[in-house]
């Protein structure tokens, strides 16, 4: 199965800018995968960011929008989440996700439970 690679990870003043990639083991594009990213902070459950799919989406978490911007780069099977005016509840664990848009449609694409392929993750710090 596809393997996730994160990086980017840091730490960052409050208003500050990080940009975090997911390399993945294989192309994720020919295999109809979307792609997404989600975050778990201290003690809380993993939400859903950001989200692309091939048949044609980008999602975004309302928490989100406007500050953070998802790119795919299917020449070499990375996804990118440009985060800005980062704010300290922006602090969590960032993990990349993919699986087959068949089982990741528009309505759950931010729901973790449907994503099957995670990333070890890249710690985020916003201070």
């Amino acid at each position: 199965h596809v393997q996730l690679v994160e990086s980017g990870g840091g730490s960052v003043q409050s208003g500050g800018s990080l940009s975090l990639s997911c390399a993945a083991s294989e192309s994720t594009y020919d295999r109809g995968y979307c792609m997404a990213w989600f975050r778990q902070a201290s003690g809380k459950e993993r939400e859903g960011v950001a989200a692309i799919c091939g048949s044609g989406y980008t999602l975004y978490a309302d928490s989100v929008k406007g500050r953070f911007t998802l790119s795919q780069d299917n020449a070499k099977n990375t996804v990118s989440l440009q985060m800005s005016s980062l704010k300290p509840e922006d602090t969590a664990t960032y993990y990349c996700a993919a699986d087959s848009d068949v089982i990741i449609p528009p309505s759950l694409a931010l729901e973790s439970g449907r994503w099957n392929y995670w990333g070890q993750g890249t710690q985020v710090t916003v201070s």
